[in-house]
């Protein structure tokens, strides 16, 4: 631990690694997030319709992913952009994993919202406007769900863990973090991915890391390249945005994949896995030899 970290983050006792506690495991729908296995979320931003998320439900999960995400309600910047379906998307959604067995992630908004959103979703997913929804951070504490936490736009690592103690303190430890990008200078990309936040992040928290290439990059294009950083560098899985028709998407069509495209994504990580996996062997193997400490 490099002596500024340790200064820096400690003090977020509940969600600060420690001697007795240097990883967490998070349990959602039969899925484990934060252990050996590399955990690929995806699915629509948006539910749109039955049809719509079936169709992708059966495709990813034909390609590998274990959970399936997609919004119900959609905090969209223009009060003229489709805001979701409601509790209608969440019915559709709980169709889904009753007929693929994918875990259900979706985003919770608002705290009033939290305990019919907790009826049927595996993962509650706190979206990077609302990391500092303390209300919100406060009603997710009882909910009985892991909580996935995306990193604000503007927010700094220090900013992210401050809002996991808060859940944790509230009564809930089962939290996933997400580096989503952040916003920098750049413009030839929707937010700029800050990979360095994983390593950073495991080295200093005990709670599962994912990145979620799709909003970092806002470009189809990089979404594939951005997963292979993020499991070489021992990322716990993605969050990955996949539609039928990207084009035709009624919210982030841009950065969507199609569903071959997915399947290639997943093909195209199996190498950078081996890597991971070989990486993590080399620190168990290392651990036992100093008797573990």
């Amino acid at each position: 631990m490099i002596s500024q970290w340790n200064g820096q983050f400690s003090r977020y006792d509940l969600v600060a690694r420690n001697d007795s506690n240097d990883r967490t495991v998070v349990q959602a729908g039969g899925v484990e997030i934060g252990g050996d296995e590399f955990v690929v979320m995806a699915g629509p931003c948006a539910v749109e319709s039955e049809r719509q998320l079936l169709e992708t439900a059966e495709a990813v999960a034909a390609a590998g992913a274990r959970v399936l995400r997609g919004g119900a309600y959609k905090p969209r910047s223009s009060p003229y952009a489709f805001q979701g379906l409601g509790v209608d998307g969440l019915k559709i959604l709980a169709k889904a994993r009753s007929q693929t067995g994918l875990a259900i992630v979706t985003e919770v908004m608002a705290p009033e919202d939290v305990d019919v959103i907790a009826e049927y979703a595996d993962i509650m997913q706190v979206g990077a406007r609302s990391m500092e929804n303390y209300a919100l951070l406060q009603a997710l504490g009882p909910c009985g769900r892991p909580v996935l936490l995306k990193r604000g736009m503007c927010a700094t690592l220090e900013d992210l863990l401050k809002s996991a103690q808060i859940i944790a303190a509230h009564g809930n430890g089962d939290i996933i973090l997400c580096e989503r990008g952040i916003r920098t200078f750049e413009t030839a990309t929707r937010n700029t991915c800050d990979i360095a936040a994983v390593p950073v992040l495991k080295a200093v928290s005990h709670l599962p890391v994912i990145v979620d290439p799709s909003h970092a990059a806002g470009v189809r294009i990089l979404v594939s390249p951005l997963a292979r950083a993020a499991a070489a560098i021992g990322a716990d899985g993605l969050l990955v945005e996949v539609h039928p028709v990207p084009d035709e998407a009624w919210s982030d069509g841009k950065q969507s994949l199609t569903f071959a495209q997915f399947d290639q994504m997943m093909q195209d990580l199996e190498p950078y896995l081996a890597l991971r996996e070989r990486s993590q062997r080399g620190k168990l193997e290392l651990i036992t030899s100093r008797g573990g400490h």
